[in-house]
């Protein structure tokens, strides 16, 4: 197939859905809505920075810039949300001309605000597949009535809709798509192959071209929290205020927090709370040292008010690592409290801390999630077999148009 896809070529979550299609054989374009360096393999790459994106530049996730960045557009979100749309018009022209030269068998935007807006614009007769990541619509489409109108008016043109989420899927029904769906996760999955074969370091040592870790860890119990700073859909305020509830109970504990280091708000927290011995903000992580930290922690810690699935739960619960989440629809779609996770409201830090304490105190709880969710990840997470539906959705998809 021809496919042209919409998304913030940044985020390791697109790239990692781009991959399957490269390694496959297809004919990839990208139209990235933030300036990044191409993914290789690509038969054509383009930037159309929507909604003032050009500004966040090329930072990598995590980088000093990006987070300062992503505070600021979470500080201005309300802004962002009239101001926004108003700028769709002069790039869905451009958009559209593009969509036009490429002529795709099929047009993916990876996300609603502003990749399926952008997308929208695709000529009459060229397919449009939209997926719904974990804010789409529980937040941003309610943000200003422009981003009501844009995700409606997306939605009712779309012949696809994906999710990583049923939630999304019922929502996108109601702000007025009608057509075929699939619920697999945001980047496709879990690449089982590669957590087998990087199953036995439980190190996460500096590897070749990464950064050193700042600090080692000690033989403690470990609490991970891999989310950064994610404005309006994390708390990661009460997280750290349940730092010290957590150390009543378990003072051993050692909280670990990549990409936190040299985030400003974070070191503001650790030091009025007075935590610095029992937390570690690290710097962003190679995905091997990733899952080698998960491997090595007992408790995996998101404190979600808005969220879909997020691929560091997938890869948490993969490595065996104890979820602890915020109580949200989201996220009982993947958690049965007391089987295989905990959930726990992630505005109040008693709570948090309260399923944090449980987790750790609790072996048994932890070893029998652990295979729970093992067997949770083959059914519905592997990427192989979501890659193999997404092929056959799209191909569902141009039969249909």
């Amino acid at each position: 197939m021809r496919l042209l896809f919409v998304a913030d070529g940044r985020s390791p979550t697109a790239r990692n859905w781009l991959r399957h299609w490269l390694e496959t054989g297809h004919e990839a374009h990208l139209v990235s809505t933030f300036p990044c360096d191409p993914p290789p393999g690509l038969a054509s790459f383009h930037v159309l920075p929507v909604a003032f994106n050009r500004m966040a530049g090329g930072g990598g996730t995590g980088s000093p810039r990006r987070t300062l960045i992503s505070r600021l557009r979470g500080l201005l979100r309300p802004v962002r949300y009239i101001l926004g749309p108003l700028s769709l018009p002069r790039y869905r022209r451009q958009f559209r001309r593009l969509a036009a030269e490429i002529a795709p068998d099929l047009v993916h935007a990876l996300r609603i605000p502003f990749e399926g807006m952008l997308a929208e614009a695709a000529p009459e007769g060229i397919p449009l597949v939209v997926s719904i990541w974990g804010n789409d619509i529980t937040l941003h489409a309610r943000g200003s009535f422009l981003m009501a109108k844009w995700t409606r008016r997306t939605l009712r043109r779309a012949q696809g809709l994906m999710a990583d989420t049923a939630r999304d899927i019922r929502l996108g029904r109601e702000w007025g798509f009608d057509g075929p769906t699939l619920v697999v996760p945001g980047a496709g999955g879990i690449r089982l192959d590669e957590f087998s074969a990087a199953g036995e370091r439980r190190r996460p040592e500096p590897v070749e071209g990464s950064a050193p870790l700042p600090e080692g860890l000690p033989d403690a119990p470990l609490v991970v929290n891999p989310r950064g700073q994610r404005p309006g859909s994390l708390r990661q305020d009460i997280f750290f205020r349940s730092i010290p509830l957590v150390l009543e109970k378990v003072p051993q504990a050692v909280f670990v927090c990549p990409p936190l280091a040299g985030d400003a708000e974070a070191e503001r927290w650790v030091e009025a709370l007075g935590i610095r011995s029992s937390t570690r903000l690290w710097p962003l992580l190679t995905q091997p040292q990733l899952w080698a930290l998960y491997r090595k922690a007992q408790v995996f810690v998101s404190p979600s008010v808005h969220d879909g699935t997020p691929n560091s739960l997938l890869e948490a619960m993969a490595c065996g690592c104890f979820p602890v989440a915020g109580n949200i629809e989201s996220m009982r779609e993947w958690i049965t409290p007391g089987v295989n996770g905990l959930l726990a409201d992630a505005a109040d830090p008693q709570a948090l801390a309260a399923a944090i304490v449980s987790a750790l105190e609790n072996k048994d709880l932890r070893r029998r999630a652990a295979g729970r969710n093992a067997e949770l990840i083959a059914e519905r997470a592997d990427y192989a077999r979501c890659m193999a539906k997404a092929e056959e959705f799209y191909e569902s998809v141009k039969r249909k148009t």
